[in-house]
C-alpha cells in the first residue's frame, strides 16, 4: 500500500495513527488520542492467512489492525464466504467486547500486523473519556453499514459490477488514512478470494475480471487493480460512498 499525503500523526501516534483517520478522529482531543495509544499493547505480526480470531472462540481482548488486510469468513463445509474486509485503523474485532465471540472467522490476507488492547483496558478508556467511547461506538457502527452496502451490492449487481465496488470502496477507505493511489490499489487478493467476496465461482471471478479489461475501466493483476478511468469505474459499480461517513459528524 504507498501513502499519500493525509498526516494521521503517526509519529507521534505509531500504533493508533489510522484509527477513524479521515472521518470523526478529529473530533478526538490529544488526551484521548495519548490515552488510546497507551492503552494499546505492542504490535505482533501475522502470517499471510493466520487465523487471529475463529468463530465463536472465547474473547478477551480486541485487535486493532495497524498494516495489511484482514478478511471476515464464515466456513461453511468447504465453502467459504468472505463477508468483509478490514483496512489498517480498523479494530477488527470491537464487537467482542459485548458479544464475547464473533460469528465469523477473522483471517489475514497477506501479511498483517495487529495490536491488541484487553477488554478491561477498552472499559477503562469508556469510563475515562466520553469521546472514545462515542469513537468507538461509531467504529462499531461503520462496521454495520458497511456489511449492509456489502449485502445491497451483492444483491443488485451483476459480477464485474460486485468486483469493481469492492475496490472502489478500498480504494476510499485507504484514502482516508492517506494509503492510496490514484495510480493502483495494491491488495494481496487471489482469484478464490474475489471469488468468495461476490459469491461466484473461480471461474466466473476470471471472467469478471476480463471484462473490466474489454470496457476498459480497469486491470486486475494478481489481485492489484490498476484502474484506467475512477470515476467511469464508479459510475460502473454504482459506488457511492456516503455509507463510509467520510466526512466527520457535527
Amino acid at each position: 500500500m504507498e501513502r499519500g499525503a493525509i498526516d494521521n500523526g503517526k509519529g507521534v501516534f505509531p500504533i493508533t495513527g489510522d484509527f477513524l483517520a479521515g472521518r470523526m478522529r478529529n473530533h478526538l482531543q490529544a488526551d484521548d488520542l495519548h490515552l488510546l495509544e497507551q492503552a494499546v499493547g505492542e504490535a505482533h505480526e501475522l502470517a499471510d492467512r493466520e487465523v487471529l480470531a475463529a468463530r465463536g472462540q472465547h474473547l478477551k481482548q480486541a485487535s486493532l489492525l495497524i498494516d495489511g488486510f484482514m478478511f471476515r469468513t464464515i466456513q461453511r463445509g468447504d465453502a467459504r464466504f468472505i463477508v468483509g474486509i478490514c483496512v489498517p485503523g480498523d479494530f477488527v474485532d470491537l464487537h467482542g467486547l459485548v458479544l464475547h465471540r464473533l460469528d465469523h472467522n477473522l483471517v489475514a490476507a497477506g501479511k498483517a500486523r495487529v495490536a491488541l488492547i484487553s477488554h478491561s483496558g477498552i472499559e477503562r478508556v469508556i469510563a475515562q473519556r466520553p469521546r472514545l467511547a462515542r469513537a468507538l461506538w461509531f467504529a462499531s457502527l461503520l462496521d454495520a453499514a458497511i456489511h449492509r452496502r456489502w449485502i445491497q451490492m451483492l444483491e443488485q449487481h451483476d459480477a464485474p459490477r460486485r468486483i469493481a465496488h469492492i475496490y472502489c470502496e478500498l480504494h476510499e477507505r485507504l484514502r482516508f488514512i492517506g494509503r492510496s493511489s490514484e495510480h493502483a490499489v495494491r491488495a494481496p487478493f487471489t482469484q478464490f478470494d474475489l471469488a468468495d467476496m461476490c459469491g461466484i465461482s473461480a471461474v466466473h471471478a476470471n471472467r469478471a475480471v476480463s471484462k473490466l479489461r474489454e470496457v476498459e475501466l480497469a486491470e486486475l493483476r494478481r489481485g492489484t487493480l490498476y484502474p484506467r478511468d475512477w470515476q467511469g469505474l464508479r459510475k460502473y459499480a454504482q459506488f457511492d460512498p456516503a455509507y463510509l461517513f467520510g466526512a466527520p459528524p457535527d
